[in-house]
């Protein structure tokens, strides 16, 4: 075969917003419900952009009837004159040229948020249409659109229709109104989760003091029950009309002492007011000029004693944390510190506090505004660049130090030392919880013994492991796995809920020390997802209400004690087939009661089913072909989006009220569904093969 010629001719250059058409993933991550909110939020972004700047104080988010949405803010307004580089509008170069913007230039935007800096001609290159208005004393009118040339054999996306129109008409409005329609070739879905944007714009007024922000949602929406047809029949299932959502608007002029409020729901705090700090200081970033970063925290300690920091950089959570998770711990400690051995309740000849004796219920949001971010971490979600670390130290210590100053404070630290000093004594007394970590890390464990069947692999990227509710299921997963990579782990009844337990309490739980010991990670503070055992630790248990309530326990302990090895996408749900449906040679499994309906006719005339009622009763090859084989399989990665909001649902429905669980199980519970109590964290299909 003769070699085929490779010149310059042969290299392919996109022009326009091509690229973004041909690689979205490069750009919003998925094309999936991720990537389809994701094209929203770069608009949310350029709006609050607006707000943080102190140009708008209003943004009106609205999901119209045919599933468009659109961003309104009173803000200045796009730049509606004609770039002289470019030679077109401003509104045309932010909606047609990547990494163009005023975001470049900190005398036009000190601090910006965005998620990758591509910001809304993004969108605009993934949406069918999309519209612009701009108020500045006349209304101006823009519109672009996406289409397939076929003469060209190439897409043209987010063509401008024609030059930005002066329509003349005058107007008391100030700002910018986008709307768009996702292109549905590009998405897996077009669909808007209301949920997802509630959460989102309800964490972006909590971040941005006094700013108000209204969602409108016109859908019309409905939902499937069952009707008696009147003739004795099996029920029919239809669509019934829902009432129309009521707009919704989030304005918190405590800013984030509201939401530390809110995060503490019902944990009983120390003091009755969180205590709140911002500054700007100056920033050097490694090969840039000298700029300012803005950094604002609240905080309150509680009577638990877990640790809850919620970290954003520019509006983005942190989840992963970084350099300025770093510094606010080290002011932090610092300062209480001073004030213990000044105040006598540090002795003199005590050591001082560490980091774990502050972190001891402290419930706390810390939030950093700058140019120049530098993400990393497995997930992009993590501040990389060091030189944040001592302003937001400076920060802390200043800020606290003020605060200390004010007489009517005093009591208020005094309960933060007292604290610090109670978990500091217990720590020194009772070394019980690392000493156990330690042993149950140890996978030659006595604890293993009879409970672990492990895999013969040493390669953790390979390994999984399946926590497998039940023996005699336990039993079938042993017989059913391939033993060189899959480790089974039988639970003996349900775990303990640690989130009503202290970390010592949840390792004497038997259950929870054999987990801790086969991951072998370590636990809770100690916890290093680097030395886990398993790239995939699998939740497997029944599809009824115990084994999601199982689900329910070990993600609470996974978010509670090991949440780094959520965030690094370690921890799946198996998701069990509901029913086996077959005749003769021809076998098919449905997974719910929409997919039943298909697999009948796939089978066709003659078939059989059988429901499942757990995991026990499936043969080693049936639990192989639909649970286990990574090639036919159906598993569900479980990731965070919104940690804080994660934390607030997993408190209130696993902690000890029970009036808003009472609540939001009459609204909500569906145990043939994983959602409800999943419903602040995020699940997606496997990456790799399967369903």
């Amino acid at each position: 075969m003769s070699e085929k010629s490779y010149n310059a001719d042969d290299l392919k250059i996109l022009e326009g917003l091509e690229a973004v058409r041909m690689r979205p993933g490069m750009y919003i991550g998925s094309t999936g419900v991720k990537g389809l909110h994701h094209v929203l939020w770069e608009i949310v972004d350029n709006a609050v952009d607006e707000a943080a700047n102190g140009y708008a104080d209003e943004i009106t988010v609205k999901i119209w009837r045919d599933g468009s949405a659109s961003v309104e803010d009173n803000g200045r307004g796009m730049p509606t004159d004609v770039n002289t580089k470019a030679k077109m509008s401003g509104v045309e170069v932010i909606f047609t040229k990547l990494h163009a913007g005023g975001k470049f230039d900190t005398e036009n935007y000190a601090f910006s948020g965005g998620l990758h800096g591509v910001g809304a001609s993004v969108t605009n290159a993934l949406s069918e249409w999309l519209k612009v208005e701009v108020y500045r004393g006349t209304v101006y009118k823009m519109s672009f659109s996406s289409r397939y040339d076929v003469e060209r054999k190439k897409w043209l996306c987010g063509v401008a229709d024609g030059p930005i129109e002066n329509t003349g008409e005058r107007t008391g409005k100030k700002g910018t109104f986008v709307r768009f329609m996702p292109d549905k070739e590009v998405f897996e879905t077009v669909e808007w989760n209301y949920d997802t944007v509630f959460k989102r714009l309800k964490e972006l007024a909590f971040l941005n003091k006094g700013l108000k922000i209204n969602l409108i949602d016109e859908r019309e929406l409905y939902r499937e029950v069952e009707a008696d047809d009147g003739f004795g029949d099996e029920p029919s299932k239809i669509l019934q009309p829902l009432p129309p959502r009521d707009k919704v608007t989030f304005r918190y002029e405590g800013g984030l002492i509201d939401f530390v409020k809110y995060l503490n729901g019902d944990r009983a705090p120390l003091y009755a007011e969180p205590l709140s700090c911002s500054a700007v200081k100056d920033i050097q970033l490694k090969g840039a000029p000298k700029g300012k970063i803005k950094i604002e925290f609240a905080l309150c300690h509680t009577k638990d004693d877990s640790e809850s920091l919620f970290s954003f950089v520019n509006n983005i959570s942190t989840v992963e944390g970084g350099y300025h998770e770093t510094g606010f711990h080290n002011g932090l400690l610092k300062v209480i510190n001073d004030y213990s051995k000044s105040n006598g309740i540090l002795r003199a000849k005590e050591a001082p506090f560490i980091a774990d004796d502050i972190k001891e219920g402290l419930t706390a949001v810390l939030t950093v505004k700058m140019t120049g971010v530098e993400f990393e971490g497995q997930t992009k979600t993590k501040l990389g660049n060091p030189e944040v670390k001592l302003p937001v130290e400076q920060a802390v210590v200043e800020g606290l130090t003020q605060l200390i100053s004010v007489k009517s404070n005093k009591a208020v630290f005094d309960e933060i030392a007292k604290k610090a000093k109670f978990a500091a004594d217990d720590r020194i007394k009772h070394r019980a919880e690392r000493d156990v970590a330690k042993a149950a890390s140890d996978n030659d464990g006595l604890n293993l013994i009879g409970k672990l069947a492990p895999c013969s692999g040493r390669n953790p990227e390979m390994n999984e492991l399946f926590i497998v509710e039940g023996d005699s299921a336990g039993g079938t997963a042993k017989q059913a796995r391939l033993r060189q990579y899959q480790s089974i782990l039988p639970l003996r009844g349900k775990p303990l809920n640690v989130q009503k337990k202290t970390a010592l309490q949840a390792l004497q739980n038997e259950e929870i020390k054999t987990l801790v010991s086969a991951i072998g990670a370590g636990f809770n503070r100690s916890f290093d997802v680097e030395k886990s055992k398993y790239k995939k630790v699998i939740i497997l248990s029944d599809a009824d209400q115990d084994g999601m309530h199982i689900r329910c326990i070990l993600l609470t302990f996974f978010f509670k004690y090991m949440r780094d090895l959520v965030n690094a996408g370690c921890v799946y749900i198996g998701m069990p087939p509901l029913y086996k449906v077959y005749k003769k040679e021809v076998v098919e499994y449905a997974y719910d009661d929409k997919e039943l309906d298909e697999k009948i006719k796939k089978v066709g005339k003659g078939y059989q089913i059988q429901r499942y009622k757990g995991l026990g009763e499936m043969s080693a090859d049936q639990l192989w072909d639909t649970t286990m084989n990574p090639a036919t399989r159906n598993l569900i990665q479980v990731t965070i989006d919104d940690v804080a909001e994660a934390a607030n649902m997993i408190e209130m429905l696993m902690g000890d009220k029970v009036d808003g669980r009472k609540e939001f199980l009459a609204e909500n519970a569906n145990f043939n569904k994983v959602d409800g109590f999943i419903d602040k964290v995020n699940f997606k299909p496997e990456t790799e093969g399967g369903r």
